[in-house]
């Protein structure tokens, strides 16, 4: 009678291992093929993954960097018969393959020579489109075609924690990328007149970086570097903060300065400090005698609301707006006086260095 109870334990073990049979047909489908499948349960997984590298996005933006090199002879005075020649060292991207080159006006200010010199080592004399020396930008021009030209997304919007790449030239030591964030957008006060917006970042740039490329993870043009502004404040030791002009912005001056030779900009002749976001309008602080507030009528301690039907919602949006305006055209400005709302024309003049 002792058969009966092991007959039953050995079907329910024929039951339990079918139905475990079931289940991994269900679970891994290569065994309904006859495939082999070994399971390493406790041999850990050594394959390594691939590390981070930024290296498609420098092959991508590179070649459109180049090395700018610019001379000036010093012919001294009466007495000194032999005149010296002075070179500086920037960088520049290449934006249209037809030869326009985006740089730094601080690298070729007052040159008599300006050399590029491309990836390949080809070797080109290049002449000055025109300069800007507010956003400190200038155009070349090189007798070439075919040029390798920067990637750019005319819809990118720079955003604090975007991974950055610097391409330049540093100290003439050769191509060299450095890598960072962008810490701080629309950075203003860094030219003299306030008009502009910057990019903060900390990709390291040094003398020679000037002008050249930065781009982000997929090497695309986020703006033009520059080592000017770093010394704006020579007495302190600032370390891991550059600039860049953004890339919307070069590119606007690129058209202006390749179209006119210069950069027309709007004058109003105020300076704020100050912006009332009760009354949503910039502070007049101060006027400037002869300009073109002051012969509008406007006043001290006015508020300005609305220019041209637009709502004033920073200095720096009213600013932009008056730079943008042609010389001569005349906006509407709605300001508060006396708490009373009231409404100026007002004939913008050309700003002058």
């Amino acid at each position: 009678m002792k058969i009966l109870p092991a007959l039953s334990y050995i079907l329910r073990a024929i039951s339990y291992g079918l139905l475990t049979a079931v289940v991994l047909l269900i679970l891994v489908p290569e065994l309904r093929d006859g495939n082999s499948v070994s399971f390493n349960i406790f041999k850990p997984d050594t394959q390594k993954s691939d590390p981070m590298s930024f290296a498609t996005a420098v092959a991508k933006a590179a070649p459109a960097v180049v090395n700018i090199y610019s001379e000036t002879i010093e012919r001294g005075n009466y007495y000194q018969n032999t005149p010296r020649k002075q070179v500086k060292l920037g960088s520049g991207v290449i934006m249209d393959p037809r030869g326009y080159i985006l740089t730094n006006y601080h690298v070729v200010m007052n040159a008599d020579m300006i050399r590029v010199v491309l990836q390949d080592n080809t070797r080109l004399t290049a002449e000055l489109i025109g300069s800007d020396q507010i956003t400190d930008l200038a155009v070349l021009k090189v007798a070439a075609d075919n040029l390798p030209v920067i990637p750019r997304d005319d819809s990118l919007t720079p955003l604090v924690g975007d991974v950055v790449l610097a391409i330049g030239n540093p100290l003439n030591i050769g191509q060299t990328v450095t890598q960072g964030i962008i810490s701080a957008t629309g950075r203003n006060g860094l030219s003299s007149t306030n008009y502009r917006e910057f990019l903060q970042m900390d990709a390291a740039i040094n003398d020679g970086n000037s002008g050249g490329a930065l781009v982000n993870s997929n090497g695309d043009l986020v703006g033009i570097t520059s080592a000017q502004f770093k010394r704006l404040s020579p007495q302190v030791n600032i370390q891991g903060i550059f600039f860049a002009v953004p890339y919307k912005l070069a590119a606007k001056v690129m058209r202006e300065l390749i179209e006119n030779g210069q950069v027309i900009r709007g004058w109003l002749g105020v300076s704020s400090d100050s912006y009332n976001h009760h009354l949503k309008g910039f502070v007049v602080n101060q006027i400037t005698p002869g300009g073109p507030a002051e012969a509008a009528g406007l006043a001290i301690n006015d508020v300005v609301h609305k220019i041209g039907g637009q709502e004033i919602n920073s200095i720096n949006h009213a600013l932009d707006i008056i730079a943008e305006t042609n010389p001569g055209a005349q906006l509407e400005f709605t300001i508060y006086r006396e708490n009373k709302l009231i409404t100026i024309p007002v004939i913008i003049g050309e700003f002058k260095r």
